[in-house]
This record gives structure tokens, sequence and C-alpha cells, in this order.
């Protein structure tokens, strides 16, 4: 397994996703934590951003899904981050948090969030049935309802 972590924090964008008509026509400010698990050696000792994920072109493509095709829950959200992350040649496996800090709930909360771990072999781990080929990237275009 491996041990290094690349980790995005804290990624806000504004979004139209939830099951009631007025999540999709208002949209609510969604925030997104990534954490990549892949091998920084190559990186580390060539200095080169090629040899690692840019985090700032990650950043953007994850916008471009927040922001893009609204989707009813965070769960398949997460889903589709994830496998944008895992589109990543180096990164072996991804930690999609997506926090919803303004969901529709009549009581008092301090955030709702859903995670998923995902990687290349399958939804379980190395080993697991379920691999699919390669994972699928959104291109995060799409229109609003």
């Amino acid at each position: 397994m491996t041990r290094d972590r690349i980790a995005l924090r804290g990624l806000r964008a504004r979004g139209h996703h939830g099951v009631f008509g007025f999540e999709r026509r208002e949209g609510q400010d969604f925030v997104v934590d990534a954490v990549l698990h892949l091998d920084t050696a190559a990186a580390a000792a060539s200095d080169d951003v090629g040899d690692t994920v840019h985090y700032g072109l990650l950043a953007d493509r994850l916008v471009a899904i927040v922001t893009g095709e609204p989707v009813n829950l965070i769960e398949t959200l997460a889903e589709r981050l994830a496998d944008a992350c895992l589109a990543e040649p180096l990164v072996d496996r991804a930690e999609v948090t997506v926090h919803k800090p303004s969901a529709p709930i009549d009581h008092e909360f301090a955030d709702v969030a859903v995670t998923v771990v995902r990687d290349r072999t399958g939804p379980g781990g190395p080993g697991e049935p379920g691999a699919a080929g390669p994972a699928r990237v959104p291109d995060g275009r799409g229109s609003r309802t």
C-alpha cells in the first residue's frame, strides 16, 4: 500500500445538487476534501511537477464537477469526484468527502458529509472484485434544470 498522500481540503464551489427543487434552482455551496494516495518518490527526486499530481489542475476538474450536472445525492457527487481523482495515473486510492453545510435540515447542525474511499482495484480495496477498467471521468459539463 502506498504511504504517501496529497490532500486538498476545503475546496469550495457552488452547485445545484439535491432532491428538492429549490436546491436545484437556487444552488448552494459544497465543500470537498480529497486525499490522494500515491508514491511521491519520483517527484521528490526530480523536483518536477510532471512526476506528481498537479493539485491546481485537479482542483479545476473537481470544481467543474461540483458546478456541473446536478445530481440528487452527495453520494453520487462524491463518486464522480473520486472517479476524477482516480483518473490521475499515479493515484492508487482516493478518499473524497463532500460536505453540504447548508443542507435543508430543520435543526441546528455543524456539518453533513459523505466520504467515499475508492481505489484502482475495486470498491473495497486491493484485490477486491469489482474492478472494471479505467475510471470514468465526468467532464463536469451539463445543463441545469
